[in-house]
Order: C-alpha cells, then structure tokens, then sequence
C-alpha cells in the first residue's frame, strides 16, 4: 500500500512539473512571431510582448533586447533563450507595462561589423582601434524595424530602451553610438564598445554595464574601458562586476531588483 502511494504521489508530481512547463512554453507564446521587410526587401525576424492590458490609447515604453551571438537562427525562437523570463513575470507585466522586441540575427550575421568581432576576439587590440564608418547590416535592420514600431505604435519616444548580452551587448553600444540621441537608457552585459562613439552618446543615455570577473569569452576590461571612458564624459552610467560569474553574467544582471525599476525610470 505504502508502495502504491509512493508511486501515485510520483505520477501526481511528474504530471505537475509537464504542466509547469507546458505553462512555460505558453508564457513565451506570448511574444508574438513577426517579420519586418524593409523597402529593399531585406527581412528581419522578431518577437513582440504588448502589454496585458493592451490599451492603444496610452504611450507606452519600448525595449529593445538583442541577444547573444549563440541565440542567431532563422526559428524566431532562440533570441528569447535569456532575457524573454524577465518580461513575463506577473510582476514585471503588472508594474512595468511595456512594449518588448527581440529581433534575432542570422546564423551567419554579427549585430556588430565583422571586422571589428575579429580584432576583438583574435589576437588584436580589442579597443576598436579601427573605425567603422556605418552599423552592420543587421544592426541597421534593427534601427530600421524600431523607427517603423515608433511611428506605427503607441510607444513613448522620450521612454525608448536598448539592453542586450555578449554579442548583444556589443550591439547595445554600438546601437547608442549610431544613433545617440534616441534612447533614454541601456543595460550592456558582457559586451564592448568602440570607444570613439562613446562621446556621441554619453550625455544622452543612462547606463548600466555589468560583466562576469570569471568571463573566459569576452574579457571584462572591454566593458571596464567603456565604463571608465563614460565616467571622464560625465555620463549617468553605473558598473557591476560580479567576481563569481562566468559569461553568463545575465543571470545576476536579471536578479538585481533594481534593475527594471531603474531602466523604466529614466526618460529623455
């Protein structure tokens, strides 16, 4: 009899746990699947998060998060691998109503020149000591899909977020450096930038940068240098380095309780 009960309580617990992650999957589902097609015929995959209360009277913030370097694909599913869980909470739907984009770059794409990811992660000076005269293609898709967003939804211009991580965060940067003036705040974790945009933007955008003291992939001093180098700009821009993590300094980013609460505060 003990035995019978064990296992009905086993079965109860596994049929749990399905439900838990089917609840998951769905929760995802939430981000709707689209595909932005530019003028020329460039396309650009992307998910969308309106609010739960979806009011297209009111203004509402937009967030832009681009993701990692091993989120690329052409499923418009893997960009909501790390960040997606952040915007899903009850909570965070309740108290930050917002409008949420996660574009997602092809396999065989950079949301930074290619020529800069080389100098960065090979053998050369990764201070982006050579200048790139525009945005990655893709970058510029991004800008494109956004302005688009901007102009067609509800969404406040004075209360437009970037963040992203490791090749996001770069791309995070990199987005504040070609367009300076139109986002009021940005989170840069386990990324880099080219230090010669960092003027451009430093008195437009608040910033958070935070990175792994144990990252064997992309080398905190990258985000250091951009910090150091906001800092002498006067910026608004604050730096976490969390001595234990690795590359996946997103998992304490995510964790801060001030993290959300501090980006839907800032405005132009």
């Amino acid at each position: 009899m003990q035995s019978h009960h064990k296992h009905l309580i086993l079965l109860l617990l596994s049929i749990l746990f399905m439900d838990t992650g089917r609840l998951l999957a769905q929760d995802k589902s939430l981000f709707e699947k689209r595909v932005f097609v530019n003028q020329k015929g460039d396309s650009l995959l992307y998910r969308i998060l309106y609010p739960e209360h979806y009011d297209p009277g009111k203004k509402y913030p937009l967030v832009l998060f681009l993701h990692g370097a091993g989120e690329r694909g052409n499923d418009n599913e893997k960009q909501l691998t790390h960040g997606a869980d952040l915007f899903l909470t009850p909570e965070n739907r309740a108290q930050f109503p917002a409008i949420v984009v996660f574009p997602q770059c092809p396999m065989d794409k950079y949301w930074i020149d290619i020529s800069i990811r080389k100098e960065l992660f090979g053998n050369g000076d990764p201070d982006f000591s050579q200048s790139v005269e525009k945005p990655s293609e893709q970058l510029d898709l991004v800008n494109q899909l956004t302005e688009k967003l901007i102009k067609e939804a509800p969404i406040d211009k004075k209360r437009c977020y970037v963040m992203g991580l490791s090749m996001g965060g770069f791309g995070t940067f990199e987005t504040l450096g070609r367009w300076p003036k139109k986002y009021a705040a940005a989170i840069a974790i386990c990324g880099g930038g080219n230090l010669s945009l960092v003027p451009k933007y430093a008195h437009h955008t608040s910033l958070w940068i935070t990175h792994g003291g144990l990252d064997d992939i992309v080398p905190p001093e990258l985000s250091k240098r951009v910090f150091d180098k906001l800092k002498a700009e006067g910026a608004d821009v604050k730096y976490n380095l969390y001595p234990e993590a690795n590359h996946n300094a997103w998992d304490p980013t995510f964790a801060e309780p001030d993290l959300l609460p501090w980006l839907f505060s800032k405005h132009k």
